[in-house]
């Protein structure tokens, strides 16, 4: 039985992608901080956010399902930042390929989430997290 969206394993993938990219975009170069650095930082934990925020209105099919899209939308955006760093030398090819394998496992998991809202419906009125 779930106990909140941070039970959720797609969640926690989610949030440890986003604290991976904290850590890695401490050495972008300062002329980034409010460029790249600030954006790939804002939709990498915005993922989290739109899980969060889906799966408290999870008795709603079509809005828990837009939320998990939102979250894999923000998860694409985070990708092309991604490649934009790749691009500018500002990370390695493996720590690039590491970080596209994480997000993608990601999004195949919020779109599963997306295509299924009835499997993480509350089952009464009662359950509320």
């Amino acid at each position: 039985m779930q106990k909140g969206f941070r039970d959720l394993i797609v969640f926690q993938k989610a949030f440890a992608f986003a604290m991976d990219i904290f850590e890695i975009t401490k050495t972008f170069p300062n002329e980034e901080k409010f460029e790249l650095t600030d954006q790939i930082r804002r939709s990498s934990r915005a993922i989290c956010r739109a899980i969060g925020e889906g799966y408290r209105k999870r008795k709603y099919p079509k809005y828990f399902s837009n939320k998990m899209l939102d979250a894999d939308m923000e998860n694409s955006e985070t990708q092309i930042s991604l490649d934009f760093a790749k691009h500018c030398g500002y990370i390695s090819e493996d720590e690039y390929s590491n970080l596209i394998n994480k997000s993608e496992e990601i999004g195949r998991m919020l779109y599963f989430l997306a295509e299924n809202p009835e499997k993480f419906a509350p089952k009464n009125n009662a359950e509320h997290s």
